[in-house]
């Protein structure tokens, strides 16, 4: 066993945390005009304001750690998706179409689809909310 194996479920909490802020940062600028944007996108405008959206919500639900897995794949799909119908079509490598953050948002996003939220996650916290579920009384008695 690796040394850094110790900490692997910590780097990958801290790299969803980080990953999701950038990705939901993309959706405010967007949606909002902040952020640098010149202006907001027009309110239900196709594709635009619907990727931003999509950006803005799955990238709080990483940030967060609140169902990442369908979060990031969802995220995911929406970054293939522009990258496919904006970027692909002017040249074919990202660094000469300028689908480099779409390329690398959807990577990253399929990764941590595959890895799952790591540590600090409010997943977790949130379990503690439910119900507890009550035991089936036809299961054997485990003692």
């Amino acid at each position: 066993m690796h040394r850094l194996d110790a900490i692997r479920d910590h780097a990958i909490g801290l790299f969803r945390i980080v990953v999701g802020f950038l990705f939901a940062c993309h959706g405010v600028k967007t949606l909002f005009g902040l952020l640098g944007a010149h202006a907001p996108a027009q309110v239900g405008s196709w594709p635009g304001w619907w990727a931003a959206l999509v950006q803005l919500v799955a990238g709080t639900l990483v940030l967060l750690g609140i169902g990442t897995r369908a979060a990031a794949l969802i995220g995911s799909g929406s970054m293939a998706f522009a990258y496919f119908t904006v970027h692909a079509p002017n040249d074919v490598l990202p660094i000469q179409n300028g689908g480099e953050q779409a390329a690398l948002f959807c990577w990253t996003l399929l990764v941590l689809a595959f890895t799952g939220p790591g540590r600090f996650a409010l997943t977790g916290a949130l379990a503690a909310f439910r119900a507890p579920q009550q035991e089936d009384p036809r299961a054997p008695v485990r003692g």
